[in-house]
């Protein structure tokens, strides 16, 4: 070989291990990013309720009349919820409770990946004063407690 070649070498040579420290320095001081790639997003695999409302009725998923004071002339009340995520089919209760004591307990379904669903009670002469919502799940864990109350 001769020297002009042999030199060619060596400096190709520093230049490739200096590329490789460099490309490992760099690497090695990364952070991960998330870059909008939805893969690279930590799924929650935890049921989450985002949304629990009292209203006058549903129209399309969408609560009608939200309030927490609800007059006795409307007929009925409803409670609205919205989970997302879902990760898997399960089941929540609507417990209702007039005056601190169970008044109905309602089995709802939800399904994978988000899901809102609704009761409604009828309400009578009877019915006036506080209740509560309490939202659970199938263990007993509370999502949510909503307070209204009927008048005349």
């Amino acid at each position: 070989m001769s020297s002009i070649s042999c030199r060619i070498c060596k400096k190709l040579s520093i230049f490739l291990f200096v590329l490789l420290c460099i490309d490992f320095f760099l690497s090695s001081q990364a952070l991960p990013q998330n870059n909008g790639n939805p893969l690279s997003t930590p799924v929650s695999k935890k049921l989450t309720l985002v949304e629990a409302a009292m209203c006058e009725g549903i129209k399309e998923y969408i609560p009608q009349n939200e309030a927490i004071v609800f007059s006795m002339t409307i007929g009925k009340v409803s409670c609205f919820t919205s989970f997302d995520p879902v990760p898997e089919k399960t089941f929540i209760y609507h417990n209702w409770f007039f005056r601190d004591k169970l008044s109905t307990r309602i089995k709802l379904s939800l399904q994978p990946p988000c899901w809102s669903t609704f009761s409604s009670i009828q309400l009578r002469e009877a019915d006036k004063g506080p209740w509560r919502v309490e939202v659970i799940d199938q263990k007993g864990n509370v999502f949510d407690t909503i307070r209204f109350s009927i008048t005349d």
